[in-house]
């Protein structure tokens, strides 16, 4: 598994208790390890589980080996970014063996029981081989009607911000420095400190924050909240479930079971050619600190829609105004391991489960906490914002905060200039492994911007010509930046 592994340990949870004998080599583990350890242990099964698009690869990356070391039992493909299509048509086709895509926890366990039962064993692969063909001739015939634009007419439809009745706001904070040193101009505030560290923010505070309804699909548990707790068919199991959450939540803040760690950062910026935002050093806008790299749709809209990127949300720097980008990482895992590790030991795997999944809940509510105290405190955009916490949940306030990896920006990688910015690991002890995915897994980070007009969008496919504009801004060859743009590549790599 990848460092979200609670759907993975739920599976190893519902398998044992099935009475199969499950060997679980934890998350971020290398290709040959799994296959050493399969080999040594004489397994029947291999499984893996993702969450961040890094996995995928990592996933036929496996694949190979195993048909390269001539294995022939089954792999199991299961997590949130893994899906069935995906499965047919990337992984199947590099693994003569059984290759199985695992809806969710509940199906592992007949799934395997298929796979190992000689009478059933076979009706299953057919079944599978059917499925996978039709969906890889469904993927070789797929026809987006919508055509491709070169990136320079994409740039031309580039969203529409009328930037001449526009102040952008100065952040609070930095005004509040700025006046420490006697001076209300930006230019010659000086070597001001563009961020904030929280080395223990208030679990109990974050406790108010949290948003149940992912906390449920964590535990494959449909439904809404809070009508899952009032359903009859979820409600029994439901409230049980949300009574054990909080009875543990009211350890985790009364004996510090986590503690809660964060940093976020308001610097000055600005929109730059190819979709690219500078950051600088400092307010007189001198000398570049970072650049943060952008994407652009550029599948053809409907007549008048703009092809959007996050860089348009800045005030482009030709037009003389002042604007800003804020960048966050937060964590609610520190101590986490630890205690995982306590549980698990007692043979405990419920716990050990149930505090991963309120860690992670924990951290999202950092970020919907430290996001509103941004636009209402320290950049102060939003200062009279007064939303419940059901309007913060459907973002009913201005100014957006997208995350590399998700996407508007779906290039993971992005995440080392956020680090950068905000000293991050040492901040707040959050480390970005080779996959570009946080640890501890219960982490967030990500972007701020301010602009009313800000939204989130989906970037979708993108054409060899920007894939190689952004290689050139990334100071990339092409197969890099085509490796980690795979999902939304709009032409085959191979094609000529």
């Amino acid at each position: 598994g990848d460092v979200h592994d609670i759907g993975k340990n739920i599976v190893g949870v519902v398998l044992q208790c099935n009475n199969y004998d499950v060997v679980d080599l934890g998350v971020m583990v290398a290709a040959q390890t799994i296959l050493d350890t399969a080999k040594a242990e004489n397994a029947d099964v291999i499984g893996l589980s993702g969450l961040i698009t890094p996995s995928l690869d990592e996933m036929v990356n496996l694949a190979t080996e195993m048909e390269r070391q001539g294995f022939e039992i089954p792999l199991l493909i299961g997590g949130a970014t893994t899906s069935k299509a995906h499965t047919a048509v990337k992984v199947d086709q590099k693994y003569h063996g059984p290759v199985v895509w695992v809806k969710d926890a509940s199906r592992s366990v007949p799934v395997v029981a298929q796979l190992l039962s000689d009478e059933r064993r076979q009706s299953l692969l057919d079944e599978t081989d059917t499925e996978y063909a039709r969906l890889r001739e469904r993927h070789a015939n797929r026809q987006d009607t919508r055509k491709l634009l070169s990136i320079e007419a994409a740039r031309e439809q580039a969203t529409a911000i009328d930037w001449s009745d526009y102040t952008p706001p100065r952040p609070h904070f930095l005004v509040q420095q700025a006046k420490d040193v006697h001076t209300d101009d930006p230019a010659k505030a000086g070597a001001t400190s563009f961020t904030k560290v929280f080395d223990d923010y208030s679990l109990g505070e974050l406790r108010e924050f949290i948003d149940w309804g992912p906390f449920f699909n964590a535990w494959e548990m449909k439904g809404r909240y809070p009508d899952i707790l009032n359903n009859p068919s979820t409600s029994e199991t439901a409230r049980k479930l949300f009574d054990d959450a909080n009875a543990m939540l009211d350890k985790i803040v009364d004996e510090k079971w986590l503690q809660a760690k964060g940093v976020f950062g308001l610097f000055p910026a600005s929109q730059v050619a190819r979709d690219s935002i500078e950051v600088y050093t400092d307010e007189s806008r001198t000398e570049v600190r970072a650049q943060l790299h952008q994407l652009r749709q550029q599948t053809e809209g409907r007549e008048g829609s703009s092809r959007k990127s996050l860089a348009d949300f800045v005030a482009p720097k030709d037009s003389g105004l002042r604007d800003y980008v804020g960048a966050f990482a937060v964590t609610a895992g520190i101590g986490s391991a630890d205690k995982v590790e306590a549980f698990r030991k007692e043979l405990d795997d419920y716990s050990a489960i149930l505090l991963e999944s309120l860690a992670d809940r924990l951290a999202e509510a950092f970020a919907e906490r430290l996001h509103e105290r941004v636009r209402t405190e320290f950049w102060g955009f939003a200062s009279d914002e007064q939303l419940s916490n059901a309007e913060l949940i459907a973002e009913k306030y201005r100014g957006i905060r997208p995350a590399p990896g998700y996407p508007a920006c779906p290039e993971h990688t992005e995440k080392q200039t956020i680090w950068d910015l905000l000293d991050a690991e040492a901040t707040t002890g959050i480390q970005l492994t080779e996959s570009m995915a946080m640890w501890p897994g219960a982490s967030v980070s990500g972007l701020y911007f301010s602009h009313p007009d800000s939204q989130y969008f989906v970037l979708g496919r993108v054409g060899r010509d920007q894939v190689e504009d952004y290689a050139d801004r990334k100071g990339w060859d092409l197969a890099t930046a085509e490796k980690w743009l795979s999902p939304n590549l709009g032409y085959s790599p191979d094609d000529e």
